[in-house]
């Protein structure tokens, strides 16, 4: 779920202040090695950021604020421990640095995107990591605000030299990356319209089978959670209409809808892959799909 773990980035922001970007889990041996790696660059934890508040990026910050006595900035609806509500737009000062502020919401409700200049250095937590794609999973995830955050980060910094995301390697052309999410979504939506188109009506299970060919079997969970997220927002645009079922889920509904998590990550991640895919949500009715051109032709 988190590739090779959560990155944490380190700021000098001058005046021997230290700025750190997403403290990661409750680590104790991590939180030590970032006040370790402050105290190296002559510093001191002045300032603790958080993009959101999934579990791999936010719990670290309590503890590294009672280690450090830095405050915490969150979004404004950050459901975890801060000292300061960010606002949009509302840049952080720490020493001689200026750090962007921007409401970045689709993959969490409560996630900000940084900026760093005189580069526009971004730090997009999960909204664009290094490897892969973002997953976006109702209820915590809005797809159509993900597009949307997207769509802004790439008017907005056309010139960014680079994206340090929340996890995976630095993209060093970030443009390019931005176009490459904005038309992987795009394709993703119309195939599931196409396969929607040619089964007539569709579980979210079913639309995965016929979608999600690429993708390993294993991931299938999680690509459920994607495609429900597409057709929350289909729905609400008139696009797709949605019916309960009176009947239980096949086997194969199942797996996909209520996954047995264990199968998918080791227990020391169940945490984050409930929280990233919404599975906390689980045993809601079986619901059936079909566009709203196939009901009126």
């Amino acid at each position: 779920m988190t590739l090779d773990g959560t990155n944490s980035y380190l700021i000098d922001a001058g005046r021997g202040c230290i700025v750190v970007i997403d403290p990661g889990p409750a680590d104790p041996e991590h939180i030590a090695a970032l006040q370790a790696a402050a105290t190296t660059s002559a510093g001191d934890v002045a300032a603790i950021l958080v993009t959101h508040g999934h579990p791999d990026h936010a719990p670290g910050a309590a503890k590294l604020h009672r280690a450090s006595g830095a405050p915490v900035y969150a979004h404004p609806e950050a459901r975890f421990a801060h000292d300061v509500a960010c606002v949009d737009g509302e840049p952080i000062i720490v020493g001689d640095t200026t750090i962007g502020v921007e409401f970045a919401p689709g993959h969490a409700r409560d996630h900000l995107v940084f900026s760093l200049a005189p580069d526009d250095v971004l730090f997009t937590g999960d909204v664009v990591i290094g490897r892969g794609t973002v997953v976006v999973a109702p209820p915590g995830g809005d797809m159509r605000q993900y597009q949307a955050t997207l769509e802004r980060l790439r008017a907005r910094h056309a010139a960014a030299a680079a994206i340090l995301g929340g996890h995976g390697e630095r993209v060093d052309d970030p443009v390019a990356k931005l176009d490459e999410y904005i038309a992987h979504r795009k394709a993703r939506e119309h195939a599931l319209m196409e396969a929607l188109a040619q089964l007539g009506t569709a579980t979210v299970p079913q639309i995965v089978e016929r979608v999600y060919v690429d993708v390993a079997r294993l991931l299938w969970p999680a690509a459920a959670r994607q495609v429900l997220a597409y057709l929350e927002a289909l729905e609400d645009e008139g696009r797709v209409r949605a019916h309960r079922l009176e009947r239980a889920p096949t086997e194969f509904e199942a797996s996909l809808l209520h996954p047995d998590l264990s199968r998918i990550v080791n227990p020391s991640e169940a945490a984050v892959a409930r929280a990233e895919l919404g599975f906390d949500a689980a045993g809601a009715p079986l619901v059936a799909y079909e566009t709203v051109e196939a009901r009126t032709s």
